[in-house]
């Protein structure tokens, strides 16, 4: 990882652009032939993930677990490398991220692909209350009426059964779009022999051999915002860089404002000392998880990802940011 060399020339970088999981997905190819070819690949691989993670869709088969009653199920083997990548982010985070926080999100009016929530806020349930510093806040259920923690999640792998027990209710998107992003990668990058990135809201992985100068990748709160918004460029030649954020995905419930990044302890959105995490590691999925840790785990996530060697840019409330492993030095205009 570098920061961004202002030389680099997108010339030879084709590009596609388009609308999937209620968020924007961009990708780039060094080879303009590949395009075409490229996009089918990744609609394959995000239908399957949609038809089997989603948890807006009646017919998804998460969805068909959620009902099961704690009943096993036979799934495909997208939803269980799916659930395995959930479970492994579980168990490498201590819990912090954590797949059951289904009822959690229901519980704040979260039912459906962030585009289509109200745009005036949702009614009912109490919801978040925000700080003096600016930062969310919320009530503090028991964990386990709500979030009963992911060792309540049996997965079978080699026979694909499934089953939930303790109430669980599963809500994968925490790691599910970061694995698609790998996912679709891998597949374009073997299949036409040319490297790729691929950006599902923001969450990037790369694959295959990259541009000379590698990807340049504009790091800021929101992966929709534009290049002038304060931030970071940083340049990366391979795994994957993912950014969470209590900053996105918000709403409106009554007079609260709410976030979508649960902290399985209280069931709650996460109140924390850092409004964004950026995190650069050896695939998407490993960097949104420790991403998402971090946000969680608060004023100790600095230490946590030095530790673990992952370079990362962590932004607090006020803007300040914290860097840990070989994360560049920020840019003059880094907020």
């Amino acid at each position: 990882m570098s920061r961004d060399d202002p030389r680099m020339s997108t010339e030879t970088i084709a590009s596609d652009t388009f609308e999937v999981f209620g968020t924007t997905a961009v990708l780039l190819l060094t080879s303009h032939d590949a395009a075409r070819r490229a996009r089918a690949i990744a609609n394959e691989v995000l239908a399957k993930v949609d038809a089997a993670g989603s948890r807006f869709r009646p017919d998804s088969e998460l969805s068909r677990l959620n009902a099961a009653g704690g009943a096993r199920a036979v799934v495909s083997e997208t939803f269980a490398d799916l659930l395995a990548a959930a479970l492994r982010a579980a168990q490498l985070t201590s819990g912090d991220v954590d797949p059951t926080c289904g009822a959690a999100l229901l519980a704040l009016g979260y039912d459906r692909d962030f585009a289509d929530l109200p745009a005036a806020g949702l009614a009912g349930n109490t919801g978040t209350a925000s700080r003096a510093d600016g930062s969310l806040t919320g009530p503090a259920p028991h964990r386990g009426a709500i979030v009963p923690g992911w060792r309540c999640v049996h997965l079978d792998h080699r026979a694909r059964q499934v089953w939930l027990t303790h109430g669980a209710q599963l809500d994968l998107g925490a790691t599910a779009k970061a694995w698609a992003a790998d996912r679709c990668a891998e597949q374009i990058a073997a299949s036409l022999g040319c490297g790729v990135l691929v950006s599902l809201g923001g969450d990037v992985a790369v694959a295959g051999p990259p541009p000379p100068e590698g990807w340049r990748i504009r790091v800021t709160d929101d992966s929709a915002a534009p290049d002038s918004a304060p931030g970071q460029t940083v340049t990366i030649t391979c795994g994957g860089l993912a950014t969470s954020s209590t900053t996105v995905r918000t709403w409106e419930q009554g007079d609260r404002r709410v976030h979508h990044i649960i902290d399985p302890a209280t069931g709650a959105p996460a109140t924390s000392c850092w409004r964004t995490v950026s995190v650069a590691a050896g695939t998407c999925t490993d960097a949104n998880t420790a991403s998402t840790a971090a946000i969680i785990r608060g004023g100790a996530a600095p230490g946590w990802l030095h530790d673990l060697g992952l370079p990362a840019r962590l932004v607090r409330n006020d803007g300040t940011t914290v860097t840990t492993a070989d994360w560049p030095d920020g840019d003059p205009e880094a907020a």
